[in-house]
């Protein structure tokens, strides 16, 4: 479903990497999430593989699509709710989700079907025909949600998406993710509900100034560990844990031109094996 080698970012004017030879395969069927402290790299990791931020080394592959060389197909089996509601505010909630079924090409009728379903499934009917800037934080969020599923996408992407929400829209959405996961897709969410993410997961990564640090299996984690998850995140995010990787020109000069002779090599193998 989801295929991460190597991922390295710098932002420009920063001296330090954001996310630095990320390595992550993540099955069909799952629910993965995504733990670390403000700053670990988790959202830029999460516009990187949505496509949303060009990066500096390493391949991204959802479903099989490369997210630079095959955005569009990437990009087609990705809905994404992102941290900060980014709507059209001047549109209704239909009018939103119609816009976006267009942009992922969803027939009319099931466009129609599924805006319904999702409306009372999300507790919004009320306010469908309503500008998305009378919303709350939490209709706003729900309105974000529908549009990220309007087009049933194999890998549902998430940012934080309880932060600020009644436990009803919490419940509602929880459920759905469930729903999705046994559909056979695939749902990733960042979050700082540790809580939420033992019971709901069924696999954690947890991210520590910019490294992946840990991947874990939940079930056994819960049978094996002396610990709680709780603590063994606080433990694993400690500032001695991982040392902020700096940028070095001299360094990142030397990566690619070994990832240049890797390329060559590896064309020359396979050209020798056809």
């Amino acid at each position: 479903m989801l295929e991460i080698k190597n991922l390295t970012k710098k932002y420009r004017n920063s001296d330090f990497y954001s996310v630095k030879n990320l390595n992550l395969e993540i099955k069909e069927g799952e629910i993965f999430g995504f733990l670390g402290k403000n700053g670990a790299g988790k959202s830029t990791t999460i516009k990187c593989m949505t496509g949303l931020l060009p990066f500096d080394e390493g391949t991204i592959k959802v479903c099989g699509y490369d997210i630079t060389k095959n955005p569009i197909e990437a990009k087609l089996n990705i809905g994404y709710v992102p941290d900060n509601h980014a709507v059209y505010e001047n549109l209704t909630g239909k009018e939103y989700v119609n816009y976006m079924g267009n942009i992922y090409r969803v027939d009319k009728k099931t466009l129609k079907e599924r805006l319904e379903n999702f409306s009372k499934l999300f507790s919004i009917s009320h306010a469908i025909d309503k500008q998305i800037r009378s919303y709350s934080h939490g209709m706003k969020q729900k309105i974000c949600i529908i549009a990220a599923l309007i087009h049933n996408p194999k890998f549902w992407v998430l940012d934080e998406p309880l932060m600020g929400l009644d436990p009803q829209s919490i419940a509602e959405i929880k459920g759905y993710m469930i729903e999705h996961k046994n559909k056979g897709n695939t749902v990733f969410f960042s979050s700082h509900n540790i809580d939420m993410v033992e019971k709901l997961c069924d696999r954690v990564g947890i991210m520590n100034h910019g490294q992946l640090m840990e991947v874990i299996d939940v079930k056994e984690f819960i049978k094996n560990s002396k610990v709680s998850l709780e603590d063994y995140f606080l433990n694993l995010t400690k500032e001695d844990k991982a040392k902020v990787i700096k940028y070095d020109e001299k360094q990142l000069k030397k990566e690619k031109k070994l990832q240049k002779i890797k390329i060559k090599r590896d064309k020359k193998e396979n050209k020798e094996k056809n």
